[in-house]
């Protein structure tokens, strides 16, 4: 057996960013939490204990990360923290001095990437309200600006000899791009090369940064132009592009070697990722790490150019750092995230297709309760991802086991609008919000109804951000197919979103739907809340407030229920964002979600530890819910 608290502390010791290897090739550093608050730690590329480098490294807010970067002379590591109260460049000290503050700009940093000679730092940050491109002079902290334009320009590399930089300049409507060459100091500006239909919510995160080979030949970059999202290199004098290693489906994580003559990368293929190097001249592309059932992400060379390390997860497993040997291909576990035999207790998933009502292939994973000797309950529940460019992976889904657990089976479709699948498929549900999309988490439900051990009767639907926007549709638009609906910070009025939330949003929305002036009716189509007077579905909103950024669009839909007096329930979870990530909190949303289902879905059984649940508000339609948020 596996409690509800050993399942939410499965988490990764490497955090989110790609560990990098000090030049000395001696260790490799990451970022992790396993002391308290993040901290930079380092370890031997050979194996042994983690030391903690750094006390005190600071956080950084939200969709944010620290960049943390070594040196090339390996005298620094240069990082993004929030600990002065805004984003600043900090420098550790390899003599062990105290961290320095380097920047004090007193705004958000986007990218940072070293001069290959050390002596500066370009960063790209938001001090006139647009993202511009600064160089940071090491040690001192002298700050000039080299770039000034009206449009986002972000992702700014050294060329190899540190005299010349590279950026990525976004168009007004973040999906054309221009790599961008100029001098040191910002001028003789010139446009190299271009890409376009790219959708970079990110701004410039996607695309990533242009980075130069060893030998100062080509410039590194990802495009669409083929359909999938592959790299590509573009000739410094501006010479036509060449795809490195052609494939169907998406590529991440590209690196040159420290020799300029290898190419390295993560493949996508249906939510397995592997680790792939392809001779940067051009020629077969060799699979270095190939798991059966896995994610392999972020690899670096090692400075000798003999190893790479990665970062490996998968569905009953935290992401924890490997090495291999580019020669044998022999891998080495460096850390274990691990706590003791629970791997054993975690479903592993099983990758399942189907066609939609227009024939469309929708790829899935499906959850079975008797995978790990548990009885099923009858509940079928669809799990549906955020985005909606997201894709669900081979990776450890925290929430899913815990309903895997408690007896419901769950499937989680990559529904058109997902990333991964071709850039045809991805944008299949442009201006669609809520419709084909709902109607592939539809398909998805009537293929668990065929499994003997789901109840037809007895169905569910959750997720959170685009999983929360299906979740509110299905309750408007696909009235009494589920019987019971749970939306995790959800949005359900595009037209109130467009003027709530933050810019991401607004270019994503404007990219999908098109300028709201002229799409009205779009947005208003893809709106579940003008259909909620349809709404039979019992629906149970839930979703965080408290520390920015934050939405009423849950509050919002309660509303436009409690008017039409529907049944549901609504809960705030206090110190979050929109999102609920906090452990405490989430162990509580868990427990509030499955008592839901074992109401509306007519379970029978007890619900894990409910008896530690909190009421949640509830309507009907006769009573008076309350309009506050719970505390």
């Amino acid at each position: 057996m596996i409690s509800i608290d050993q399942i939410l502390a499965i988490k990764s010791l490497v955090g989110g960013e790609a560990p990098r290897w000090m030049p000395d090739g001696e260790h490799i550093i990451f970022a992790s939490g396993m002391g308290g608050g993040v901290d930079l730690w380092s370890i031997s590329p050979m194996g042994g204990s983690p030391s903690r480098l750094s006390v005190g490294m600071g956080s950084v807010g939200h969709l944010a990360y620290s960049m943390f970067t070594p040196s090339p002379d390996g005298k620094y590591i240069a990082y993004v923290s929030q600990k002065s109260g805004k984003y600043e460049v900090y420098l550790w000290h390899a003599d062990g001095r105290p961290d320095q503050q380097l920047t004090r700009l007193g705004c958000s940093i986007e990218s940072l990437a070293w001069a290959p000679d050390s002596s500066a730092v370009v960063i790209s940050a938001n001090r006139y309200g647009v993202y511009d491109i600064y160089t940071v002079e090491v040690p001192t902290g002298e700050t000039r600006r080299v770039s000034n334009s009206s449009f986002y320009e972000v992702y700014a590399t050294f060329t190899p000899d540190s005299r010349k930089i590279l950026f990525d300049r976004l168009n007004d409507g973040w999906y054309d791009h221009e790599i961008v060459l100029m001098d040191r100091d910002g001028s003789n500006q010139q446009v190299i090369g271009t890409d376009e239909n790219m959708f970079d919510y990110h701004f410039g995160r996607t695309f990533g940064y242009p980075t130069c080979s060893s030998d100062g030949a080509y410039v590194l970059f990802r495009s669409h132009r083929s359909g999938w999202i592959n790299y590509w290199a573009v000739g410094l004098d501006g010479s036509a592009p060449r795809q490195l290693s052609p494939q169907e489906g998406d590529q991440e994580g590209g690196a040159w070697s420290p020799d300029g003559k290898w190419f390295a990368f993560a493949s996508n293929t249906n939510g397995t990722l592997d680790i792939r190097v392809v001779p940067a001249a051009g020629g077969e592309t060799q699979v270095l790490v190939a798991p059966e059932m896995g994610v392999c992400s972020y690899p670096q060379w090692s400075p000798d150019g003999k190893s790479i390390s990665y970062i490996y997860a998968s569905p009953t497993s935290a992401a924890d750092l490997y090495v291999v040997d580019v020669a044998t291909k022999e891998t080495r576990r460096l850390t274990d995230s691990s706590i003791g035999n629970t791997a054993a207790a975690l479903a592993t998933p099983e990758k399942v297709s189907y066609p939609s009502f227009d024939g469309e292939v929708i790829h899935a994973y499906l959850y079975r309760p008797a995978s790990i000797g548990v009885k099923a309950n009858g509940a079928g529940v669809v799990f549906v991802h955020g985005g909606p460019t997201g894709q669900f992976m081979d990776t450890y889904q925290p929430q899913v086991q815990y309903f895997v657990r408690q007896g419901y089976t769950l499937i989680l479709p990559n529904i058109r609008g997902s990333s991964g699948y071709s850039q045809r498929f991805e944008d299949l549900n442009n201006k669609d919000w809520g419709h084909g999309d709902l109607q592939d988490v539809i398909y998805a439900a009537e293929l668990m109804k065929q499994l003997d051990d789901v109840d037809p009767g007895k169905m569910g639907i959750t997720g959170t951000s685009y999983g929360g926007i299906m979740s509110m549709a299905a309750v408007s638009f696909a009235p009494g197919y589920f019987q019971a609906s749970i939306p995790m910070s959800g949005y359900g009025d595009f037209v109130h979103m467009e003027a709530e939330q933050e810019l991401r949003h607004v270019k994503l929305m404007e990219y999908e739907f098109g300028p709201l002036e002229e799409n009205m009716d779009v947005y208003k189509r893809c709106s579940s809340i003008y259909s909620v007077a349809n709404a039979t579905t019992p629906c149970f909103l839930v979703h965080g407030y408290g520390i920015w950024p934050g939405s009423s669009a849950s509050e919002d839909f309660k509303v436009a229920l409690e008017r039409e007096y529907k049944t549901f329930q609504y809960k705030a979870y206090p110190n979050e964002t929109y999102y609920v990530v906090s452990t405490p909190n989430v162990r509580q949303m868990l427990l509030d979600m499955d008592e839901f289902f074992h109401t509306y879905l007519e379970l029978s059984g007890t619900v894990g530890s409910a008896s530690t649940s909190a009421p949640v508000a509830a309507g009907t339609g006769a009573g008076n819910p309350p309009r506050d948020m719970a505390e």
